[in-house]
């Protein structure tokens, strides 16, 4: 009885999601469990792809959770293109319709990794950046069709993403990621992290 209840509540209204890469270092951690919000675009019936009503469409820096194009499974990533955007990358700059995002240096990793702040449009969010790996540091540039989107993860040198596996289409958003519900730390005997449960997703 509690699975018939909750399972349509999951599907279509609230969901969360185990991270278990390294792709959104450092704003999403390996062994986050991230809340997903559903209701955040749309409203769907459950179990399908099928709108019963849209109110709003993914906006650049939002952290969404989508199908992937290339192999059907749930991804974590950022919006970096929205429809009609023209998206370009060199060497690890950010170009959105001829405009260069902005960089700040946070913190050194383990060398050579940095972490930078990046915004774009007026939002920031942490990147990280890992000369050392071998990752598509140059894109483009490329406009974003209609219904699709470009997404990127916030671990630049290691994701894979749509600089790989192209747009993501706009039916294939479950929905968008705000907090971390709670947290296991996977290199120390799955030790909660306290500090990152109730923590927003920048």
């Amino acid at each position: 009885m509690v699975t018939a209840v909750l399972a349509p509540l999951r599907s279509a209204v609230a969901d969360w999601n185990d991270v278990p890469s390294g792709s959104m270092t450092p704003t999403i951690l390996v062994g986050d469990r991230i809340f997903v919000n559903k209701l955040a675009y749309d409203l769907k019936i459950p179990f399908t792809t099928w709108h019963l009503a849209k109110w709003a469409d993914p906006q650049r820096g939002d952290i969404i959770v989508f199908r992937s194009p290339h192999d059907g499974i749930r991804l974590v990533k950022r919006v970096v293109g929205v429809p009609g955007d023209q998206i370009e990358l060199l060497n690890d700059h950010l170009l959105i319709n001829g405009q260069p995002a902005s960089y700040t240096l946070m913190q050194r990793g383990t060398e050579p990794s940095f972490v930078v702040d990046e915004t774009v449009s007026g939002r920031t969010h942490p990147v990280m950046i890992d000369p050392q790996l071998p990752a598509r540091r140059s894109f483009g540039p490329i406009q974003v069709p209609p219904d699709e989107y470009f997404v990127m993860g916030d671990n630049r040198d290691n994701s894979f993403d749509s600089r790989y596996f192209g747009f993501v289409p706009r039916d294939s958003v479950y929905g968008r990621a705000k907090f971390v519900a709670m947290s296991l730390d996977h290199d120390h005997y799955f030790m909660p992290r306290f500090d990152r449960f109730g923590a927003s997703l920048p």
